[in-house]
């Protein structure tokens, strides 16, 4: 019995050898594809982030709190319009402070060069008319004396006392005179007007500190980003809102440093966003990087696009995805990049001629995410293998099985 277990077990050891056998000289099963001719398109994908093309970021230039705010995010605003309004309760005191010194720095100034004051003025007047009153009452007192002289009837002193009081009054009315205008001097007027100047500069300030508690836009767009609300207290400086053109965007895209040379201006773009699955927005490359930076662990380069938003679905600050179209080959042979393998000698390919495959080096021209051009080395319709887990070498047998 145990004679015939042994002999069992030798038998099917030697048939596990020749099974073995067997299978390792049999060919290995190899996936090929063959190669196409169709239009290929080179594309360099990456990312970016959305900006509007126009846009201007308006700041607050006084403090205070917010009484209200006039617009809301997503509505198209004119240039001009009324963004927001800011409470400063000194801004209406100064301006009513200064106005009241202009009224009066204005009388001030009105009165010297009318003369001065009034009351100085009728009083010299006055003065004046009693002057001139009493000189021509002295001047007949004196032409009296002088004819009674002539006769005898008065003394030569009292013709010299009469003719001293006409004198005497012709002086008083001389003085007068000098007086008026001495009332008001030039320098005076000039003093007025500038201290009127001084009180018209305060108003003109007050007025524009009141101005800029009244926000407006400078430009015309839509609020893209209205971060105060009513009642909240703001610093100068502080931002009050974004104003954009959305109709047309600029996307920042970052190209990584090797595919930078396949980008030229104006090459078309398509722009996806994860957010609305199907949809693309076309554009063009409109500016190249002037310089490379880092960007996390990649080196790239800054390409700026612009694209057309007629929906407006996009809004500035949207991370995106980007392909830059940069050739478009038509009739172009085609293969998958997958089956391009390298070595010393270059790039090569497994092409597949009867039951063996044999090595054969290629040339390839355009090329994108999957797909790559060759023009050289392959013809249209030939079987090339794809990625295997068995090790190829040129000469093997192999059986192959086609992939659609």
């Amino acid at each position: 019995m145990k004679k015939l277990l042994l002999a069992l077990l030798l038998v099917l050891a030697a048939c596990g050898i020749a099974i073995a056998v067997l299978h390792k000289s049999a060919p290995s099963q190899v996936k090929f594809t063959r190669v196409k001719k169709q239009t290929l398109v080179s594309t360099v994908p990456t990312n970016g982030k959305v900006e509007p093309y126009r846009w201007q970021a308006v700041r607050a230039e006084a403090a205070g709190l917010i009484n209200r705010v006039d617009v809301q995010n997503g509505r198209r605003i004119a240039e001009g319009a009324i963004i927001a309004q800011l409470t400063d309760p000194e801004v209406q005191s100064s301006i009513d402070s200064a106005t009241a010194r202009v009224s009066e720095e204005q009388a001030n100034l009105r009165l010297l060069q009318a003369g001065g004051k009034s009351a100085e003025l009728n009083e010299i007047e006055n003065s004046l008319a009693r002057a001139h009153f009493d000189l021509n009452t002295r001047q007949r007192e004196l032409e009296t004396t002088r004819r009674l002289v002539a006769k005898q009837a008065a003394t030569a002193e009292e013709e010299r006392a009469a003719a001293d009081k006409v004198h005497a009054t012709e002086i008083d009315i001389a003085n007068l005179e000098k007086r008026r205008p001495a009332l008001v001097a030039q320098p005076d007027i000039e003093a007025a007007q500038a201290r009127l100047n001084e009180a018209q500069v305060a108003l003109n300030l007050a007025k524009k500190r009141s101005a800029l508690t009244v926000i407006r836009a400078p430009i015309s767009g839509e609020i893209y980003d209205l971060p105060v609300r009513p009642g909240a207290y703001i610093n100068v400086g502080d931002l009050i809102a974004n104003i954009g053109d959305l109709d047309r965007l600029r996307v920042r895209v970052y190209v990584d440093e090797p595919l930078l040379g396949r980008v030229k201006l104006a090459e078309p773009v398509t722009i996806r966003w994860e957010a609305l699955p199907g949809k693309t927005w076309d554009g063009a490359v409109d500016q190249m990087p002037a310089s490379i930076q880092t960007l996390g662990s990649r080196q790239v380069g800054e390409v700026v696009c612009v694209i057309q938003n007629p929906g407006r679905d996009l809004i500035p600050g949207n991370n995106v995805d980007a392909e830059i179209r940069t050739a478009v080959v038509p009739d172009a042979l085609v293969i998958p990049k997958e089956t391009i393998r390298r070595d010393g000698e270059g790039d090569y390919v497994f092409l597949l001629r009867g039951d063996a495959i044999e090595r054969r080096g290629i040339k390839t021209g355009v090329t994108n995410v999957t797909q790559a051009q060759v023009v050289e080395g392959l013809s249209e319709g030939d079987a090339i293998a794809l990625p295997s887990d068995s090790e190829l070498k040129s000469g093997a047998k192999v059986q192959p099985e086609f992939s659609h």
